[in-house]
């Protein structure tokens, strides 16, 4: 844990590194490559100085104001934590539904499968007010469709596809013997998955969810974005943005909020990882195994 801390503030310290050395040397207005324009600008109003933009997170949010501009970031990000955890649970909830009725019947898989991908190419930014409009119809009895719950059901959208096909790839890595001795023993699907097909698909779940988690952030920043949800990161982002002509550092606080807000979401993941983990034997030790019953039958 320690080392995958010291590699994530290395690699911050490289990235901050290369940023300053191309504002450095780079070109203030931009620069073509082969005739097509691809070097970003490196002036202020473009690329600020990474301690302009770290020590923006303490000033006031606006002139006169009294609020740094740090809770401010951090009530956004908050408020697009709660819709992309929300996402993130009923994507994964769904993606795990489909994976096991696909393992279950086959032919489920053939029909469902190819659909599942397609609809990884419907684009969000046009799918997100039709969620909008289309929630805003729901209501059953006193319960009406809040608008928060159309940018979660967004990022569920993203969510549920890396679950269903890691999880579909994870209950088929069982070893084909193992399963057949649970044939020969008349176990029931329900105790093969259970006692064999799942605790097999935990080393191709973790990186699904992992895929997932970063899936339903960006959903809601999207889902924000489209659909004008105030409150959110995403929407911080926009009225920002708008600002960055004369505060162009005031933008990337908010870009650094939803970064932090993915890494803080993967993170949680990871800790999931190390639950379940931590009593797996790593595949150093299962290739050892596998000499060791090799050596054994040839003896």
């Amino acid at each position: 844990m320690i080392r995958r801390v010291a590699l994530f503030l290395g690699s911050l310290l490289v990235v901050a590194a290369i940023w300053e050395l191309y504002k450095l040397i780079g070109p203030e207005a931009g620069g073509t490559v082969f005739g097509a324009r691809l070097l970003p600008r490196a002036q202020d109003s473009a690329m600020p100085h990474v301690w302009d933009m770290l020590s923006r997170f303490g000033d006031p949010e606006r002139r006169g104001s009294d609020r740094a501009n740090w809770r401010v970031v951090l009530a956004a990000a908050w408020f697009s934590f709660r819709l992309a955890l929300a996402g993130f649970a009923i994507g994964t909830l769904l993606g795990m539904g489909l994976a096991m009725v696909m393992a279950r019947f086959k032919v489920v898989e053939r029909g469902l499968l190819p659909y599942l991908v397609m609809s990884q190419t419907v684009p969000l930014i046009a799918l997100a007010p039709l969620v909008a409009t289309w929630g805003g119809k729901v209501q059953v009895g006193e319960w009406v469709w809040p608008r928060w719950m159309s940018a979660a059901v967004l990022g569920a959208f993203l969510a549920f596809f890396p679950v269903a096909v890691g999880a579909l790839r994870g209950f088929a890595s069982a070893p084909a013997a193992s399963v057949e001795l649970m044939r020969s023993y008349a176990a029931t699907w329900r105790a093969t998955f259970l006692k064999l097909s799942f605790p097999a698909s935990v080393p191709y779940l973790v990186p699904a969810l992992k895929l997932a988690a970063t899936s339903s952030v960006i959903g809601v920043v999207v889902a924000e974005i489209s659909t004008a949800l105030r409150g959110g990161i995403g929407r911080l982002i926009v009225e920002y943005a708008q600002q960055s002509t004369g505060d162009p550092t005031k933008l990337f606080t908010a870009i650094f909020g939803a970064a932090a807000l993915g890494l803080l979401m993967a993170g949680l993941v990871s800790c999931f990882e190390y639950v379940m983990m931590r009593n797996r034997p790593r595949p150093e030790e299962d290739e050892r195994a596998l000499d060791t019953i090799r050596r054994e039958a040839l003896a």
